[in-house]
């Protein structure tokens, strides 16, 4: 993964735990790096580290931390570096969520070794659709899941999101059903 993605795990923590919490995760990581740049590839390998570290460390489940990592990711680290990006993606939730699919595309060509999820999406409604997600990296439906939320809450719409199919379980790929407006509310 790129540094940003590491970066923006130090970010989340010093901000909600302290430089601290995060000098420990980095220690318990076995992670040396003093500062990670943020377009420099690393190896998946010390992301995974720093989630399962952080987990120890804060007393937190790893999919609490996915979870809010992936709402962080959205509210904080793309805004910062993909404001603009973001600001042309939709005015509105159902808009955004249309353009993601084409989101990722877009970031691969300011990251050239980038491998990034794919997102489809399929059964589209007033105030539904059915995303699929893909992904060679294993253990990320929860941050998937944050994102949406982070989505959400960045466009202060009401999403509902259920996951109706999981790689980890078996499936090619995951998915979810993304409920907004009165749709979230039922």
């Amino acid at each position: 993964m790129y540094g940003m993605v590491n970066k923006a795990i130090e970010d989340l923590v010093t901000i909600k735990f302290g430089e601290d919490k995060w000098q420990a995760i980095k220690k318990r990581a076995g992670v040396n790096i003093e500062s990670f740049v943020t377009n420099e590839a690393y190896d998946d390998s010390i992301t995974y580290g720093l989630v399962g570290a952080a987990s120890e460390v804060l007393g937190l489940a790893p999919t609490q931390i996915l979870f809010a990592f992936g709402e962080f990711w959205v509210l904080h680290t793309a805004k910062l570096g993909y404001g603009d990006l973001l600001s042309s993606a939709g005015r509105d939730l159902p808009e955004f969520l249309d353009y993601l699919p084409s989101f990722h595309v877009r970031v691969a060509l300011i990251f050239p070794h980038l491998k990034p999820p794919r997102f489809e999406t399929s059964d589209r409604g007033t105030n539904h659709l059915t995303m699929h997600y893909f992904s060679h990296r294993p253990g990320l439906s929860e941050f998937v899941k944050g994102l949406f939320s982070g989505i959400g809450k960045m466009f202060e719409t009401p999403l509902k999101v259920t996951q109706t199919k999981m790689k980890d379980a078996g499936a090619d790929h995951d998915e979810f059903l993304l409920e907004w407006g009165a749709a979230a509310a039922a």
